[in-house]
């Protein structure tokens, strides 16, 4: 398989790693050095494009392979506000897209179990719940994307939460009051943490953590080539869920 790769950075060159392990051909390597590479007739000798640029490129990057018709998978967050457009366009077009906040198997694993503690959790209401994420100070969206995709998880499946508000726990402002309807997300960026989230149920007698924490970028690299791999032939719209059948 021949894969483009849009956003050559610290994970670009992770993807490239295990695509080569995997007996792949990276024929397109995209940075901030060599945009005016970035064109349709590139993109069109790939047989996929893997993407994890940013939020500000994003979706001229999902743009130009729709035109080159080239499958795209979208590990970048940050962009949700456009999905619908993106979804819209996609399926009248006959393009195809992989989007998922966080490509890791364990995370998704993560994703399922958090709907179904959700789901059990709804029934004690002396249970708050919270969220927490840390990442690298790189990263620039906060909450994280994974985090967000956590708390619609939680707010689908307890009827006393209808939202999260997000809190950059920098040191320049307070913990926020959020109403008792509000999920809260704390984010907090801290050196060469490459992702670690918990959603955490407290009581006055007792404490139940959801955790998963990313030691490296190896599992977010590896799930993005096997999305890559799992494109082939496909047309539409696809995400984690679909590809690990949950």
């Amino acid at each position: 398989m021949k894969i483009a790769l849009l956003g050559y950075g610290k994970m670009g060159k992770e993807i490239e790693q295990i695509a080569l392990q995997r007996g792949h051909e990276i024929v397109l390597k995209i940075n901030d050095t060599n945009l005016d590479e970035l064109t349709v007739e590139n993109l069109r000798k790939a047989d996929v494009a893997i993407e994890f640029s940013m939020p500000s490129t994003v979706l001229g990057n999902i743009d130009l392979c729709f035109q080159a018709g080239t499958p795209i998978v979208v590990g970048t967050t940050g962009w949700y506000d456009q999905f619908e457009n993106i979804k819209t366009r996609c399926a009248e077009e006959g393009k195809t897209l992989f989007h998922a906040t966080n490509f890791s198997i364990g995370v998704n694993i993560t994703f399922h179990i958090n709907k179904v503690l959700a789901k059990i959790m709804n029934g004690f209401n002396e249970y708050e719940v919270e969220m927490e994420e840390i990442h690298h100070t790189q990263k620039l969206d906060h909450p994280s994307g994974t985090a967000i995709t956590l708390a619609e998880g939680v707010i689908e499946h307890m009827e006393r939460k209808k939202g999260f508000q997000a809190w950059l726990n920098d040191g320049t402002e307070a913990k926020p009051e959020v109403s008792a309807d509000t999920l809260l997300i704390e984010a907090l960026r801290q050196e060469a943490v490459p992702g670690t989230h918990t959603v955490s149920y407290i009581s006055s007698i007792d404490r139940i953590d959801l955790r998963h924490e990313a030691f490296n970028r190896k599992g977010f690299a590896t799930g993005a080539v096997i999305a890559a791999e799992w494109l082939k032939d496909k047309k539409g719209i696809f995400t984690m869920k679909d590809l690990l059948s949950f």
